[in-house]
C-alpha cells in the first residue's frame, strides 16, 4: 500500500515519493516550511523532522538563567567545594614535585670555588677598612725573587693578605737603639699610617735612618717623603 504525503495527506506513488526525515512526501511538497521553496536531499536542513532552506534554519538560542537566590548559593557551594579539593590536593602532592640534586664531585668542586671566592672577598673587604679604605695589593711570599705568581684560576684560588703588624706600645728608640742594624731598607708592601706617631709608605719606597724598637716595629724615614715614624718591620726588608 502507497503512504501518504506529510504535507498534502495524499497518496504518494513510487515515482514522486521522497523519503526523509522519517516522512514520505511528493517532490513538489517537499519544500520549505517558511517560504516555500523546493528542496532536494543536498540543500535542506531538518529541525524538529520539518524540512528548512539554509537562510530559515531556525538558530538555537540560549536563555539568561537568572541570579535567584538558589542558584546564588548553588554557586557558593560549588566554590567552596573546589577551594576544599584543592586543599586536599595540594597537601597530598605537598613536595612530591622537587626532585633531589646528586652531590657529584663537579657539584662539590662549584661549592668549593664559590667558598673561596667569598672568603677571598671578606679578606679584601676586610683589608679595606682596617687600613683607612685602601687594601695592600698581593704580593710574593719573597719579593726578592723576582718570579712572578701564576694567575690563579678559579679552581685553585690561593689569597695571602699581607701580614699583620703586631703593635706594641713603645716610645721612639735612644740613638744607641739602632746600632749593628742596616741603615737603609726597603718597603716590600704598602702600608698606611693608623697613629700619629707611625709613617706612611708605598711598596719599593726606601727607608733610611732605621732603628730597632723591638721584634716588629722599627724608627726611620722615607727618603721620597721626608716623613719619619714608626713602620712595621715585616713590611721592609735590608737593602
Amino acid at each position: 500500500m502507497n503512504p501518504t504525503c506529510s504535507r498534502c495527506n495524499r497518496i504518494v506513488y513510487p515515482t514522486e515519493k521522497v523519503n526523509c526525515l522519517d516522512k514520505y512526501w511528493h517532490k513538489g511538497c517537499f519544500s520549505c516550511e517558511v517560504c516555500k521553496m523546493t528542496l532536494s536531499m543536498k540543500n535542506y536542513k531538518g529541525f524538529e523532522k520539518r524540512p528548512y532552506c539554509n537562510a530559515h534554519y531556525p538558530q538555537t538560542r540560549f536563555t539568561i538563567v537568572a541570579d535567584t537566590p538558589e542558584n546564588l548559593r548553588l554557586q557558593k557551594q560549588s566554590k567552596l567545594q573546589s577551594q576544599v579539593l584543592y586543599k586536599e590536593d595540594f597537601e597530598k602532592n605537598k613536595g612530591k614535585g622537587f626532585s633531589q640534586i646528586a652531590d657529584t664531585p663537579e657539584l662539590q668542586r662549584m661549592k668549593k670555588t664559590q667558598e673561596q671566592i667569598s672568603n677571598i672577598k671578606y679578606h679584601e673587604e676586610f683589608e679595606k677598612k682596617k687600613m683607612g679604605g685602601e687594601a695592600p695589593p698581593q704580593q710574593p711570599s719573597n719579593p726578592s725573587q723576582g718570579i712572578p705568581l701564576p694567575a690563579a684560576s678559579s679552581q685553585n684560588y690561593h689569597y695571602e693578605p699581607a701580614p699583620e703588624p703586631v703593635r706594641q706600645a713603645a716610645a721612639a728608640p735612644p740613638p744607641s737603639a739602632g746600632v749593628g742594624l742596616p741603615k737603609r731598607y726597603r718597603a716590600v708592601y704598602d702600608y698606611t699610617a693608623a697613629d700619629e706617631d707611625e709613617v706612611s709608605f708605598m711598596d719599593g719606597d726606601v727607608i733610611v735612618e732605621v732603628q730597632q724598637i723591638d721584634e716588629g716595629w722599627m724608627y726611620g724615614r722615607v727618603e721620597r717623603t721626608g716623613q719619619q715614624g714608626m713602620l712595621p718591620a715585616n713590611y721592609v726588608e735590608a737593602i
